[in-house]
């Protein structure tokens, strides 16, 4: 279609439905204006209308798959673009085979999504990966992720209900875009419903939990550590992943380290956004998050090895 170059970065392949989804209708669009639209293509047997956080969406519904592909053919190839009350409508296929009234508007819409990952297994969707799909929507303040019988899950907080819905109508029954899924997997659909949560409690900072509220929230060291395959240099020696964020164990601590002081060390390189200390094996040890991985790596060449203190004092 040709309007899909002004449209959000994802952008999916259409499987014909019978259901058509809307989007940029005027406001508070009626039922009767959208079965007039859909008259010239055939019967339209049911509507919902008023979809989405800023309610200029709608389905529609044909009698006949056919008659829902006629109206989709007419418009990608017509210089006229389809429109109510002279505002430009933007059609596609839905991911809903049907509108289940009852099904749809029985839920309650709230906060925080429900999303299963088919297709997929726990290591294959980083939360990284969830995070970037799912912020194109809005800020999204935390992720849990776990297995349960129904597969991989995650649940999303948002600020609010109308941009849950705003994600969840655009990304249910979608793939997550296949540049960002490992080799292997061959299909990762969303389902997406609304949890009956509105906070979720997010404990450490890990591989299957974020909080992107709260900078000082403890890591968990399996989130570091990972059990992934370490890549070896040309030199035989295991080659770090190179990344935007930094673990630095402090050694020699003589002298108390926190965040204000790691902040003033690490900021003489580049904007430091996020610092998190903690204990492990009896050390001390802390990760310091710059916007990019050029910016880190010129901050550890600097510091490895050197100490905060005079004297050899916290190295």
């Amino acid at each position: 279609m040709s309007s899909s170059s002004g449209q959000p970065q994802f952008r999916y392949t259409q499987t014909p439905s019978k259901v058509l989804h809307l989007r940029n209708l005027p406001w508070e669009c009626t039922e009767e204006e959208l079965i007039e639209l859909g008259k010239p293509f055939g019967k339209i047997v049911n509507t919902k209308c008023n979809v989405g956080a800023n309610r200029n969406q709608a389905f529609v519904e044909f009698a006949d798959l056919n008659q829902a592909i006629s109206m989709i053919s007419y418009y990608a190839s017509s210089s006229e673009p389809a429109q109510v009350r002279g505002k430009t409508v933007y059609i596609q296929y839905s991911n809903r085979q049907e509108i289940v009234n009852n099904k749809v508007s029985g839920e309650v819409a709230g906060n925080v999504l429900l999303v299963t990952i088919e297709g997929v297994e726990a290591g294959d969707v980083s939360i990284d990966v969830i995070h970037l799909v799912f912020s194109a929507f809005g800020f999204v303040h935390k992720i849990a992720t776990f297995e349960k019988a129904a597969g991989f899950q995650a649940l999303i907080q948002y600020t609010d209900a109308p941009t849950a819905s705003e994600a969840r109508n655009a990304l249910d029954g979608r793939s997550i875009p296949r540049y960002l899924l490992p080799e292997h997997v061959t299909s990762c659909y969303l389902r997406i419903s609304f949890s009956a949560h509105t906070d979720l409690n997010i404990k450490f900072q890990s591989h299957r939990s974020r909080d992107y509220t709260n900078p000082y929230l403890p890591v968990n060291p399996s989130a570091i550590e990972g059990n992934l395959q370490p890549a070896l240099g040309p030199d035989g020696k295991i080659k770090e992943p190179e990344s935007n964020v930094l673990l630095a164990a402090i050694e020699n601590m003589q002298y108390a380290v926190t965040v204000d002081v790691l902040y003033t060390v690490f900021s003489a390189f580049g904007s430091v956004q996020k610092i998190a200390i903690f204990e492990k094996n009896g050390g001390t040890q802390a990760l310091i998050q710059y916007p990019d991985v050029t910016t880190a790596a010129v901050a550890k060449e600097a510091l490895e090895g050197h100490c905060i203190y005079d004297g050899g004092y916290c190295l």
